[in-house]
Order: C-alpha cells, then structure tokens, then sequence
C-alpha cells in the first residue's frame, strides 16, 4: 500500500512554531466552549492564528521594554 501524500510541506521558524502552538490551544479552547461550527470553522482558525500573533507582539513589545529598562538602569546605576 503507497504512503498518502502529505497535503502540503511546512518549514516553519520556531516563532512561527511558537504561533502555531499557541492558536491550536487557542482554537481547542473554542472548540472546548462549543462555539466551533462548520459554518464557521475558517473564522475560528484566523481568529486563533490572529490572537495568537497579538499575544506573541504583545509579549515580545513587553520583554524588549522590560530588557531596555534593565540595561538603563545597569548602565545608570541602582540610583539612575
């Protein structure tokens, strides 16, 4: 028996990777909530994808301010 074709190859960046972890647990979430539908499916997946992308920005916008400010406050001094 011929092995099935996978339907399409993926090389994702491991931030990509990181998104893609973060919508399906977004999209279970839904799925476990009860609001997935056929209808409605598409939607749910880019709404998943797409909150995803805003908690990966969100978070990255955080850390790097949290970073500049640290390496202000080493270059300043604890009274800077």
């Amino acid at each position: 028996m011929a092995r099935p074709q996978p339907i399409a190859a993926l090389e994702l960046q491991p931030s990509e990777a990181i998104v893609v972890n973060a919508a399906s647990r977004i999209f279970s979430a839904l799925i476990v909530a009860g609001r997935l539908t056929p209808e409605n499916q598409v939607d749910l997946v880019r709404l998943a994808v797409r909150s995803a992308v805003d908690l990966a920005l969100e978070t990255d916008r955080i850390l790097e301010s949290d970073d500049e400010h640290r390496k202000k406050r080493d270059r300043l001094g604890p009274l800077g």
